[in-house]
């Protein structure tokens, strides 16, 4: 049940997007269209749910103090949680790199689409977000740790396929000069924030 509880509050009480605003460059620049969308959305959730998990491990088993006792007890001083940024962002870069070599061979379509996007969820700052606050949170096993990844994902793709859609049918509204473009996105996205603060009142 709680691994249930992690997942369903990662995708609407604790929405990267909505709650957080992290990862906006992409969320902004890519959803001109649900296909693109839905393409850079899937590639988040499989690097989210790969990397929380993996630098789960890498926290737990190699960086904060003492987790390198289960080798030797006279490692138990040791701690290497200094080297956390640049650990987690290698991980992220090597999943984002495999993502990107698989999406280029099956779907080139979707890899043109997306252009400069999708190597840049190396830097996404939800990305990294997700491992952070895997670290700060402490969950107590890699399964809430991978379900928390995964819902991360899944939150930042409904919010992404969301504004998408909505971009889609605002094509055709009469929308006033200065607000078209990213200054109606940034008022809806606003909006789609507060409502998703709804969600907190939510008790799991």
């Amino acid at each position: 049940m709680d691994s249930l509880n992690i997942f369903i509050k990662s995708i609407f009480i604790e929405n990267m997007i909505f709650a957080y605003f992290l990862g906006m460059c992409s969320y902004l620049a890519v959803s001109k269209s649900v296909k693109t969308a839905v393409g850079l959305g899937a590639a988040v959730i499989f690097v989210l749910g790969i990397t929380v998990p993996v630098n789960y491990l890498l926290e737990n088993y190699f960086l904060k103090a003492g987790a390198l006792q289960w080798i030797d007890p006279s490692y138990a001083d040791i701690d290497l949680s200094f080297l956390s940024f640049i650990l987690f962002i290698a991980v992220i870069a090597s999943m984002v790199q495999l993502v990107e070599m698989v999406v280029e061979k099956f779907s080139p379509a979707l890899y043109g689409a997306l252009g400069i996007f999708l190597p840049l969820i190396a830097v996404n700052c939800a990305i990294l977000g997700g491992s952070l606050f895997m670290q700060e949170r402490q969950y107590s096993t890699i399964g809430e740790a991978t379900w928390f990844g995964l819902g991360s994902g899944v939150g930042w793709l409904l919010a992404i396929v969301a504004i998408a859609a909505i971009r889609e049918k605002i094509r055709y509204s009469n929308i006033p000069a200065p607000l078209r473009g990213l200054g109606i996105t940034f008022i809806i996205t606003g909006l789609m924030g507060i409502a998703f603060m709804s969600f907190m009142g939510i008790k799991l």
